[in-house]
């Protein structure tokens, strides 16, 4: 069996076209024809319907393609194993997460890794757009939320449950609430997620309960959060982080309550051969969210 005219056979089955394939391949339009009339003879089964207008599989093409493509995979991801074996990693690995994972989680992690691996290069773009890794070129992404696509492989990194924070001048000039009714009274700054109102959902003492504020500022991004909040003018709910700024800066209000966080997964695609360089920063970005310190105001 000639792998050529097979791996010819799903790259026009791909390209949807005998004259896309041939110039992706390198090679004239006639090889290609030759080599699927090849491919047929040889197996005794028409693959494509071919007309002057339209390129089809037939119902055994349809078939024999998405086993070839499978097989064609395997042969190389081994290919990409055995080569990458005994040679220091190096390249480019592409990642995706949104900016506020990226700066108060990633950059840190990024640091030690560059650090640790000099010929691994880190493209991150931060971004809150749900990026399609496959499309798109990017070997991983760290995403909040629940995972809603099958293609893709996740672990759990973890949740940062987020607490109450203000600042001492805000304290000062409003006072610092001593119980859940006393925020009604307080200026707020909300953290807007998919679902509507200004409820902060919180669990206590005595289990989970619910609260409206008066949300001056309502916003989908932890770091304008943060900075909104150290400027004085109101309470914000953070995650418990390793905070990008001074303890002092903020003070944790109402601590026995906190806020459910959405859970941290890295995410890759299940369908690609995983190089040995993002590998290595996916267990390193894996076994660093593990060993965070959370702060515990």
């Amino acid at each position: 069996m000639d792998l050529n005219r097979i791996a010819t056979f799903v790259r026009v089955v791909e390209k949807e076209s005998f004259t896309a394939a041939a110039a992706a391949l390198g090679v004239p339009k006639s090889s290609v024809s030759r080599s699927i009339a090849r491919l047929e003879e040889e197996i005794g089964v028409q693959l494509l319907q071919r007309t002057t207008r339209k390129l089809s599989l037939t119902d055994a093409g349809r078939d024999y393609f998405q086993r070839a493509r499978i097989a064609l995979d395997g042969l190389d991801e081994a290919t990409a194993a055995v080569s990458e074996s005994g040679v220091k990693p190096q390249g480019v690995v592409r990642v995706t997460a949104p900016g506020d994972v990226g700066v108060l989680m990633l950059a840190d992690i990024v640091a030690e890794f560059v650090k640790k691996y000099p010929g691994i290069r880190i493209d991150l773009s931060l971004t809150s757009r749900r990026v399609n890794l496959v499309d798109e070129g990017f070997d991983m992404a760290v995403r909040a939320g629940r995972m809603a696509d099958s293609s893709l492989i996740a672990r759990k990194l973890g949740a940062a449950d987020m607490g109450l924070f203000a600042s001492p001048a805000y304290l000062k000039r409003r006072g610092r609430p001593k119980k859940l009714a006393e925020l009604a009274s307080h200026d707020c700054i909300f953290f807007r997620s998919s679902d509507s109102g200004t409820k902060w959902r919180l669990t206590g003492p005595d289990g989970e309960t619910s609260v409206e504020v008066n949300a001056i500022v309502s916003v989908d991004d932890m770091m304008f959060m943060q900075r909104a909040v150290l400027a004085g003018i109101g309470i914000g709910s953070i995650p418990r982080l390793p905070l990008q700024c001074k303890k002092d800066d903020l003070v944790r209000v109402l601590p026995e309550f906190t806020i459910a966080g959405a859970s941290l997964n890295a995410v890759w695609p299940a369908s690609r051969h995983v190089p040995a360089r993002v590998a290595l920063f996916r267990d390193f970005v894996i076994a660093s969210f593990s060993t965070m310190q959370w702060d515990e105001r």
